[in-house]
């Protein structure tokens, strides 16, 4: 079975609920050499779905904020020891594999350690709405809460990988789902615009046709080697934002190089790498098929292309992304 194709979602990594760890050793710092905190299973909403955090070491929210509104599971770590901060954040979606926030960890981790407070939520595409319940769940706990967990709630990118990509750019289509709230910006990754995403219930190309415009940048970011879902997915959504009135930026080597020239702040911007790399490398994993999932991997092809992805999502976040 191919990658996020109905891959089974079980809990491969430690879930130890409202835990953390900060990382020190060398197997748990960033990509960027950043020391990442980890907050692992807060609780984020009614459904009972679990969100992991990734942040960098000593980044918090005010002093005494210790958890976030103090529900079952979100006991959060003392705060005694760091310095109160905020720091760009990122709300990432995994894809169509039921509650599979821990195949995210290798970019969320190596994004954190770019600056980034980096959450990472499950959600069940097998539920009877699709996930929609639980991805606006998320949506909602990460603009209630950030604040608390050393992040920005108001203002903060939306990202999604491969199912989770057109399901991020639908918020931003339909800003009328969240009460009119919008991302700071959209990366998606490795994603398909032609089907409903799953929070809207409408194919993101077809309000684009109808004359929606997502108000706020976007970025794509999508492996040239692609066999799950082809690069031309995200080609065509490049160029409807483009057929919009939107500015588009192609860089098909994939190394980053033309988002250090676009104002990321532009409502008008879309950009589009296409790294060197397949549907599961474009996140730093591999599909394994013996436990039918994604698995971190160290092939170099996915750590270049996650550095990638890492730091599109830095600079649509504000950071620059800097090494």
């Amino acid at each position: 079975m191919a990658p996020d194709m109905g891959m089974a979602g079980t809990e491969g990594m430690a879930r130890m609920a409202g835990s953390a760890s900060t990382a020190g050793s060398a197997g748990a710092m960033g990509r960027a050499g950043a020391a990442v905190e980890t907050v692992r299973g807060l609780v984020y909403g009614p459904s009972g779905k679990r969100l992991d955090v990734y942040r960098p070491a000593g980044v918090a929210g005010p002093p005494g904020d210790a958890s976030p509104s103090g529900k079952t599971g979100e006991a959060g770590p003392s705060q005694a020891a760091r310095v109160p901060g905020t720091a760009p954040t990122v709300l990432l979606w995994h894809g169509i594999g039921p509650d599979e926030r821990d195949v995210l960890e290798p970019l969320a981790r190596t994004a954190a350690a770019h600056g980034l407070l980096v959450l990472v939520p499950d959600w069940r595409s097998d539920a009877a709405d699709g996930g929609r319940a639980h991805l606006l769940e998320s949506l909602a706990f990460v603009r209630r809460e950030a604040g608390g967990l050393g992040g920005d709630g108001e203002s903060f990118v939306l990202a999604g990988w491969s199912a989770g990509a057109g399901t991020a750019l639908g918020v931003a289509l339909r800003p009328e789902i969240v009460e009119g709230w919008r991302p700071r910006a959209v990366v998606g990754v490795a994603g398909r615009y032609d089907l409903p995403a799953r929070t809207t219930g409408t194919a993101p190309l077809d309000d684009l046709a109808a004359g929606r415009e997502p108000g706020v940048p976007v970025h794509l970011v999508h492996g040239s080697h692609d066999a799950v879902l082809d690069a031309q997915c995200s080609r065509d959504l490049a160029e409807a934002l483009r057929a919009a009135g939107r500015t588009a930026h192609a860089d098909p080597t994939g190394r980053g190089d033309q988002t250090d020239q676009t104002d990321q702040t532009d409502q008008g911007v879309v950009t589009l790498q296409e790294p060197d790399t397949d549907h599961a490398g474009v996140i730093m994993t591999a599909y394994d098929p013996a436990a039918d999932r994604c698995v971190p991997t160290t092939a170099e092809h996915a750590v270049r292309a996650g550095q990638v992805v890492a730091k599109v999502l830095a600079r649509a976040a504000g950071t620059g992304g800097a090494a």
